[in-house]
């Protein structure tokens, strides 16, 4: 599916998204990856959903996001909350959803001008 914003100059947006695939600002992806407003990050090494770690989530204390989007492919899902433990100690708010779900809502968020990180997993 692709989709529809209005320009916001450089920032990273999500363009479109398939079952095996993202695309941000044009340029498709095929494995898990991290966009934030200014940037796109594949160095996230989050392989899917069942080896996510806390060494995983404390990848994002860094980042200081508001928000952490968590695509987690074809379905939601929920990770332990004993391994974003400290995200939520830092006052990062966590959303789990579909990764098609976590796309859309990064592009609204993002628009909004919110502090938001979507981690996607594919």
């Amino acid at each position: 599916m692709k989709l529809h914003l209005t320009n916001l100059g450089d920032t990273k947006l999500f363009t479109a998204y398939g079952p095996d695939h993202v695309m941000v600002n044009g340029e498709r992806y095929s494995s898990s990856l991290v966009v934030l407003a200014e940037e796109v990050r594949n160095d996230w090494a989050a392989a899917g959903f069942d080896e996510l770690s806390e060494i995983h989530f404390s990848y994002f204390l860094p980042l200081k996001p508001e928000i952490l989007l968590l695509g987690t492919g074809a379905r939601q899902r929920f990770p332990h909350p004993r391994l974003y433990r400290a995200l939520t100690n830092a006052g990062i708010a966590l959303e789990c959803m579909d990764t098609p779900a976590a796309c859309r809502t990064y592009n609204i968020l993002v628009a909004e001008d919110r502090k938001v990180v979507a981690a996607i997993l594919l």
